[in-house]
This record gives C-alpha cells, sequence and structure tokens, in this order.
C-alpha cells in the first residue's frame, strides 16, 4: 500500500518504464547486421558475412544483458563504454581492420541500434504528470541508464517531452549508471535541491528502488512495467509506494501537494 509522502521539490523519472514503454522490433539484428557488414565492405573488411555479423551482434547484446544485472549489485557501477560494447562484446573476435573500424564508429552504431532495436510510446499519463508537476513549479528531469541516451533524447524531442524536462542524464554520457546514486545526485545538484527533497520513479527494484535508497531521495517510487518482477537476485530494498502508470504518479504528487491523506 502507498503511504502519504512528503511533498517534493523535483520529480526523476526512469525513461524506459516510466517515462515511455518499449517493445522490442522484430529483425533488428539482421538490419543492423546488413548495415555493419556493407560498412564493413565499402573499407575493405570482406572477411566476415552477414550472417557471422549478425551472431556477434546477438553475442554482444547477450553478454551485455548479463552485464546489466551484474552491474545492479555494485554499490557504485560504471557505465561501459560505446567503443567497450562494439569493441569487446560484438567484434572481439573479428580481423583487427574490421574491429578497429567499428570502435571508430562505436558511437553511431549505439545509437543506430537503439532507433533498430525497440519502439517506443508514451506511457499514459505523463504529458499529464508533466503538466500537473510544472503548475505545482515542481520540476521533472530523467535518470536513465542508456547505451545510446541520443536516441532518448531524440524520442523526448519528437514526442514534445524534452519541452516539459527541467534536465536529462544519461548513463552513457556521464560515466554511471544506476544504482549508483551519482546518477540521482548529478540531477539534484543541476536542480539545486538535496535528494531527499526528490522523488525518484523507476520500473525495476535492483537498479533503480535500489539507487533511490543509496541516493537517500525523500519519495522512492516504483512504476510497473514489463520485467518489474523479474528481479536476477533477491533485494532488501522496497519502495515507498507503487503505481501502474503516470495517472498512478500524478495521483500521489496531487495529494502530497494538496495535502489529502
Amino acid at each position: 500500500m502507498n503511504r502519504p509522502l512528503r511533498r517534493p521539490r523535483a520529480l526523476l523519472l526512469d525513461f524506459g518504464g516510466v517515462l515511455a514503454e518499449t517493445s522490442r522490433r522484430e529483425g533488428w539484428t539482421a538490419a543492423l547486421a546488413k548495415e555493419v557488414h556493407a560498412a564493413l565492405a565499402r573499407a575493405g573488411c570482406r572477411v566476415l558475412d552477414v550472417a557471422e555479423v549478425e551472431t556477434d551482434i546477438k553475442a554482444g547484446v547477450a553478454a551485455d544483458k548479463c552485464r546489466k544485472d551484474a552491474m545492479s549489485r555494485p554499490y557504485a557501477p560504471p557505465e561501459m563504454t560505446h567503443a567497450a560494447f562494439w569493441g569487446d562484446y560484438v567484434a572481439a573476435d573479428w580481423p583487427a581492420p574490421a574491429r578497429q573500424l567499428v570502435v571508430a564508429h562505436a558511437t553511431p552504431l549505439c545509437k543506430r541500434m537503439g532507433e533498430l532495436r525497440r519502439d517506443r510510446r508514451v506511457r499514459p499519463g505523463i504529458p499529464e504528470l508533466l503538466d500537473a508537476a510544472d503548475g505545482y513549479g515542481v520540476p521533472c528531469a530523467v535518470v536513465s541508464n542508456a547505451l545510446s541516451g541520443a536516441v532518448h533524447r531524440d524520442f523526448t524531442a519528437a514526442t514534445g517531452l524534452a519541452a516539459k524536462l527541467a534536465f536529462e542524464v544519461y548513463s552513457d554520457e556521464v560515466g554511471v549508471r544506476k544504482p549508483n546514486p551519482e546518477m540521482i545526485w548529478i540531477a539534484t545538484r543541476a536542480l539545486g535541491i538535496e535528494p531527499e527533497d526528490a522523488w525518484y520513479a523507476g520500473d525495476n527494484f535492483d537498479r533503480d528502488v535500489v539507487c533511490g535508497h543509496r541516493a537517500g531521495v525523500g519519495g522512492n517510487v516504483l512504476m510497473v512495467a514489463k520485467g518489474t518482477y523479474d528481479v536476477p537476485y533477491e533485494v532488501r530494498f522496497r519502495p515507498d509506494a507503487v503505481v501502474d502508470d503516470g495517472h498512478g504518479l500524478l495521483e500521489l504528487l496531487t495529494n502530497a501537494m494538496e495535502g489529502h491523506a
């Protein structure tokens, strides 16, 4: 059951699962493999065929998922660089010229992968939440892990959400990832508030709830999304409140700002 929360001076929101809901696109690895293979061929690297490139992209993504689960356990995990993803996770066994090429173009390749990999839609109630927060004088910011925050920035700009946000923090841009509390502290410093004056809303336990606890936020909110309860291991910390979508978070905010029990 949700407990009454103190009035926040800022709302910090995860991207995937909170600001947006995502779904995987079928065939994205094949599409990306064709583009990468064509780039290698143009550069004179013709040892690998398209199927081999796709196999290694799939392997890299699978290895990265294991890394993400493991990195939600340390206190202050760093984020992987774009070059490390392509050089170590995808192209580790490629001929040196091919590996060097994808490492040199790792940032645009990560962005392209993000564009091809998922469809994104604004979660129900989020525009209303952001508008209400603005009316209360409560700034909103995104705090999100991302292999390519540029993809998320494009989404917030295209949907008009960027104009409603005071700040966006993405792990690939700042070099640390949740549950590292520095992710939240970057946002609170930028907004000129203390962590205890902020609410943080995320969609999973091992990254988000733990991060909010470590950072000392005043309201630690879990927004249920696909995969919320698929935790890699037992997490001791529990959220202060659980909501189903942006409408539920808006209700929490309204109750806190207007003093409802």
